[in-house]
Order: structure tokens, then sequence, then C-alpha cells
């Protein structure tokens, strides 16, 4: 058993999407310019970008982000074993951001028990 049936929801994101193309193509037609921008400068292969793409998804906590990045990250050719590692990096990076983010939270609390 899954947690979600992965390619029903990204149909589900598809359709909620054109209908929101449908209400505001400029915002859509936007996003998917900058979306495909990346790929126009041929620095990075698809599935590094793609791979990128979800290690972000995950600490964003953006499930259609995964789904669909998952999946063109399959299609582009990685492996289970290169997304784990991929994944790794966002799992560091969660961990990293928290820790920063306790030292401005030490910050705060010296300079507001100080007065």
């Amino acid at each position: 058993m899954h947690i979600l049936d992965w390619d029903e929801y990204r149909a589900q994101l598809i359709a909620g999407v054109g209908r929101i193309g449908t209400l505001t193509p400029e915002t859509t037609r936007g996003y998917a310019a900058l979306s495909g921008a990346g790929a126009k400068t041929a620095h990075l292969d698809a599935k590094t970008r793609e791979l990128i793409a979800a290690a972000c998804a995950i600490t964003l906590r953006c499930d259609g982000c995964i789904t669909f990045h998952i999946k063109a990250a399959i299609d582009a050719g990685a492996s289970e074993e290169e997304l784990a590692e991929a994944l790794g990096v966002g799992i560091a990076l969660n961990a990293g951001a928290a820790l920063v983010y306790s030292a401005r939270a030490m910050d705060a609390f010296a300079a507001i028990a100080k007065g």
C-alpha cells in the first residue's frame, strides 16, 4: 500500500492547474517559462535538475512537486539510489536551516531577556 495514488494525484493536479490556466493563462504561461528556463542553459542534464527539484520538493513539503519531479526524474533515468542520495541533501538542508534558526531563536531570547 502506498501513501497516495501518485499517478491519480498527478492527473488531478493536471486538471486543477488546467482550470487555473483557463482562468488566468498568463500566470500559468509565466510559470511554464520560469520552470523551463533552466533547461535552456544545458549546464545540468535533465536527470540532475529533476533530482535537485525532488530534494527541493521535500524541503517545501509539496506533494504536487514530489509527484511531478519524481516522475520526471524516473523518465530522465534516475535510479532509486540517486534519488535517495539527493533526498539526503534535502534532509540535511532542512536540518541545517533548523540549526541556523535555532541560533536566531537564541539571539532573540538573549535580546528579549536583556530588555
